[in-house]
C-alpha cells in the first residue's frame, strides 16, 4: 500500500477552514500534520473534518500555534509536548503512531519556533527548542521504525531555498546556527523527503502575505519532512502543493506531501 503523509502550517483552521477542507477533499491525504491551528482542542472544527473520514487529534493552545495530525488510520501512543522542558507551555508538538494497513508509522507535527529578532531571548528558546528536538529524535530513532518528522521547521536549510539570500541571511530562518541545529538533526541519521528526491533550488513552501511576495515568485522553503531510515527506504514520491497559496484568504504555508510503499 503507499501510505501519503502531508504537512501543512494552516495558519488558523478557523479562518482557513473552507481551503482546509477543499485540499483535503481533493489531495485526500492519508495522514495530515497541521501546524498554527491557532485554537484550543475544544475550539477545533472536528465535525467538518471527521465528515471526510479522519481521525483527529489536537494539540491546541488559545490564539497561537497549536498542531494537529488527521488520520485515516487509527492513532494510537498519543504524546503531546515536545520532552526535555515542563515549563515549556507552547502548542508545538503532538506526535503518535498511525495504525496503517501496511504497518505502523510514527509521525509528528512540528511548529518549530521562528526565533526572531535575533539575537535574542526568542532566538535562543528556538536554538534549545531544537535541542530538545534533536535530543527526542535521537530517542525515537532507537525503535527503528518507520518515523516522520512532518513540520513547519522555519529553517531555510540553504541559500538556494530562497528567493534571495541576501534579503534572509541575517534572519533566524537562516542563520548559521539555525542551519547547524537542522544539520545535526539529520546527522542522526534522519533523511528531509524533498532534499531526497528532488532537491531543485527556489521550490518554495512560504510565501509572505507582505509585499506581493506570492505574486512576485519571493518565497523560501521551510517545510520538511525528516525520515528515519525505514522511512526514507520507502519514500517514493514528493509534492508540494502550491496552487492552495493562490487561493481566496489562503495560508501563507503551502502542504508538501510525501508517498510512501509500505
Amino acid at each position: 500500500m503507499t501510505l501519503t503523509v502531508a504537512s501543512w502550517n494552516v495558519n488558523s483552521v478557523k479562518a482557513r477552514l473552507p481551503n482546509v477542507l477543499d485540499w483535503l477533499s481533493e489531495a485526500k491525504p492519508d495522514v495530515a500534520c497541521l501546524q498554527e491551528i491557532k485554537t484550543v482542542d475544544e475550539g477545533f472544527p472536528r465535525m467538518e473534518i471527521e465528515d471526510l473520514g479522519y481521525n483527529i487529534e489536537t494539540h491546541g493552545q488559545k490564539s497561537y500555534n497549536g498542531v494537529a495530525i488527521l488520520s485515516k488510520h487509527p492513532i494510537e501512543e498519543l504524546r503531546c509536548g515536545l520532552p526535555g522542558d515542563e515549563s515549556d507551555e507552547q502548542a508545538r508538538y503532538i506526535e503518535a503512531v498511525i495504525a496503517a494497513e501496511g504497518g505502523p508509522v510514527r509521525v509528528a507535527s512540528i511548529y518549530l519556533p521562528n526565533g526572531n529578532p535575533a539575537p535574542g531571548p526568542k532566538y535562543d528558546y528556538k536554538l534549545a527548542w531544537m535541542e530538545r528536538l534533536r535530543r527526542h529524535a535521537q530517542n525515537l530513532l532507537t525503535f527503528e521504525e518507520p518515523l516522520i518528522l512532518a513540520g513547519d521547521y522555519n529553517c531555510i536549510p540553504r541559500d538556494s531555498d530562497c528567493w534571495d539570500i541576501a534579503e534572509w541571511e541575517s534572519d533566524a530562518l537562516a542563520l548559521p546556527q539555525t542551519r547547524a541545529a537542522f544539520r545535526a538533526l539529520k546527522w542522526l541519521g534522519l533523511t528531509e523527503a524533498f532534499e531526497q528526491l528532488d532537491g531543485r533550488g527556489h521550490q518554495y513552501t512560504f510565501y509572505d502575505y507582505q509585499a506581493g511576495r506570492w505574486n512576485k515568485g519571493h518565497g523560501i522553503r521551510i517545510d520538511h519532512l525528516l525520515c528515519s531510515p525505514q522511512a526514507a527506504d520507502h519514500l517514493e514520491g514528493i509534492e508540494i502543493h502550491t496552487k492552495t497559496r493562490g487561493k481566496e484568504k489562503a495560508s501563507d504555508h503551502i502542504p508538501i506531501v510525501g508517498s510512501f510503499s509500505l
